[in-house]
């Protein structure tokens, strides 16, 4: 029984006994935050389609050229795939990293503007704060995928038609681009302007991308970036991207896991580094 002072209203005795509704789960929560930042990047995407199609040229050209006149040559030993069905999920890969590992320019925009700082101060951790943008990032990356699939289609390659496999190597382009978004946020972190960010992205680019799988067996490099592709997250993506597309063998459950625990790894460094931005 509550006790009610004299001359206490009945409003005051309501709030006396009111309880507050029990917060949402942690994961709900934070579920939610992420998903405000990737529809936040959606709508930027909407209005600046045209980056899509700038951003597809480059992926393009590696299949249209690079694709089309190794194919014709056979110079890169691939077994029974033809050689441009074998570089398709390789080339899946390169686009989301491309789009990935300059991520962080925005962010350093984001700081200019005071955008970062408004984030950096609110509720949300920053670890949620970290994978929200590195998602967002992976959006953008997979809108640039479906181009290059589609090109592929109408270049002749074979690639399977099961919805359960597509839906798992979509999982697998996200897992990817997301990783390499975060490796870009770690970068702004460090390099604290544009111009240097530029630098660093296009120095790592082309050795993440040669020191793979992406373009020709690992069977064919030297020890030395042999050594290099299996520390390597583009390796494991295109492996999965090769297994999930064309049926090739592998172990998916290894590279799903290399994916996972690279990105787990990659948001706990960039959101221990990104607030240097702000300081």
């Amino acid at each position: 029984m509550t006790f009610v002072a004299p001359g206490a209203s009945h409003a005051a005795s309501a709030d006396a006994t009111f309880t507050p509704p029990p917060s949402p789960p942690v994961w709900r929560w934070l579920s939610s935050r992420i998903a405000t930042l990737c529809l936040a990047e959606i709508q930027k995407i909407r209005h600046d389609r045209t980056e899509l199609i700038t951003r597809a040229i480059q992926p393009a050209l590696w299949l249209l050229i690079f694709g089309e006149t190794f194919d014709r040559l056979h110079a890169i030993p691939t077994g029974h795939i033809d050689y441009l069905d074998f570089l398709t999920p390789g080339i899946l890969a390169q686009s989301g990293m491309f789009v990935a590992v300059f991520y962080g320019i925005q962010v350093i925009w984001e700081r200019d503007a005071g955008v970062l700082a408004k984030l950096l101060v609110t509720p949300t951790p920053r670890a949620a704060l970290v994978t929200g943008k590195a998602f967002a990032a992976s959006i953008r990356a997979f809108s640039q995928v479906i181009v290059i699939l589609v090109l592929a289609r109408i270049l002749g390659v074979h690639f399977t038609a099961n919805p359960l496999r597509l839906i798992a190597a979509a999982l697998a382009v996200v897992l990817g681009s997301a990783f390499f978004a975060t490796l870009s946020l770690t970068i702004a972190g460090l390099a604290m302007t544009r111009e240097r960010l530029m630098g660093i992205g296009q120095a790592i680019t082309m050795p993440l991308f040669f020191a793979s799988n992406a373009l020709y067996p690992v069977a064919l490099m030297p020890p030395w970036i042999r050594a290099f592709s299996v520390i390597n997250p583009l390796s494991y993506e295109v492996n999965a991207l090769r297994n999930l597309l064309l049926g090739t063998s592998g172990n998916l459950l290894v590279d799903f896991g290399v994916l996972v625990f690279a990105l787990a790894l990659g948001v706990t460094v960039a959101a221990a580094i990104l607030p240097r931005l702000v300081r």
